[in-house]
């Protein structure tokens, strides 16, 4: 799997993620343990959560 990192992702090595792609899903996992796990997202869900995530950060914590 080709693995790039997120746009939104910290150059200081803080908070990294890295996905790779294929037609079939979207991969996740965290920059800083290669070897570890990996999420595995269909395209519908990776697009639901994209869409999503921009809402979430901007709503208050209760």
């Amino acid at each position: 799997m080709n693995w790039f990192k997120s746009s939104y992702s910290t150059s200081d090595g803080g908070e990294c993620i890295e996905v790779a792609t294929s037609a079939a899903a979207i991969h996740v996992r965290d920059s800083k343990d290669k070897a570890g796990p990996t999420l595995t997202f269909s395209p519908e869900a990776w697009s639901a959560f994209v869409s999503f995530a921009p809402e979430a950060q901007a709503a208050p914590v209760e």
